[in-house]
């Protein structure tokens, strides 16, 4: 009796599985040729020259072939090193480079959404939220963004601090969710939740208010305050920021020294 798999292979024969669906593919300014594989969650496999080199954070690898070389250094001298451990991101970067032939090196998301190519020429810059960096060209120059207004940092949904990434380069960055870009003209005010801001252009200017009305506040469910992203520029915005999940999924998770029933924990989740 012979039964095929759902891969098409037959038993005793060899297993091979379909090539993952392939988002988009392009090209570095260091000629470095990438593809971002997958649809949830995704990967971004690179092909390297000799010589050519990518970095970064600690932690970020997938895979790679062995002929890439790692170097794990302080990107930025002690300067830049203060600047990612006041925003809570990993003191040390670590540099890939291909030494003979042709290298292979993947990075992957770990958590579901997009990785978006950010393309930048020399001097053009753009904000993202904090930890949306997953990897870059080496040409790239990774930086800290303070937001300027006390309310926005505190109630701005990622605290005070965002990532900034000037070209020349390609950066890679992990967002959470389905991605929607707008163009908002000279004055357009775009209103989200604090969490659903991804990364926008400069020229946008980012703040927060206060969600208006008594009723609004007590019963709207929005909690009290609204990211505003006031044109002119592009901003991204994700679907699925990841506190919003947490928050989801918090009722059905164990409390606390919690003993061995389901009462509020994942039993809970698959018993409904």
């Amino acid at each position: 009796m012979t039964e095929d798999y759902a891969y098409g292979n037959n038993f005793g024969e060899r297993l091979d599985l379909p090539e993952p669906n392939v988002a988009t593919r392009g090209r570095g300014t260091t000629g470095m040729e990438y593809k971002i594989v997958g649809t949830i969650m995704q990967a971004v496999i690179m092909e390297l020259d000799p010589g050519e080199t990518v970095f970064s954070e600690s932690g970020s690898l997938a895979w790679m072939s062995g002929n890439i070389v790692m170097n794990t250094t302080g990107r930025g001298g002690l300067g830049g090193m203060f600047k990612r451990a006041i925003s809570g991101e990993s003191l040390f970067m670590v540099e890939y480079t291909a030494q003979s032939g042709k290298a292979l090196i993947s990075f992957a998301a770990d958590f579901p959404g997009k990785i978006v190519p950010v393309h930048l020429s020399p001097g053009q810059q753009i904000i993202a939220q904090k930890d949306a960096f997953l990897c870059g060209e080496k040409t790239l120059t990774t930086d800290i963004h303070f937001k300027r207004n006390l309310g926005t940092g505190l109630f701005g949904g990622e605290g005070f601090i965002l990532q900034k990434f000037t070209g020349p380069g390609v950066a890679f960055v992990s967002l959470d969710g389905e991605i929607v870009e707008y163009t908002l003209e000279p004055g357009q005010l775009m209103k989200c939740d604090t969490g659903c801001v991804a990364m926008f252009e400069p020229t946008v200017s980012y703040d927060v208010e206060m969600v208006k009305g008594f009723k609004n506040v007590l019963f709207g469910g929005e909690g009290l305050f609204l990211s505003t992203l006031r044109g002119p520029g592009r901003v991204w915005l994700q679907t699925m920021p990841m506190m919003n999940l947490a928050k989801a999924i918090a009722p059905f998770l164990p409390a606390s020294g919690g003993g061995g029933g389901n009462s509020g924990g994942l039993g809970s989740l698959f018993n409904e």
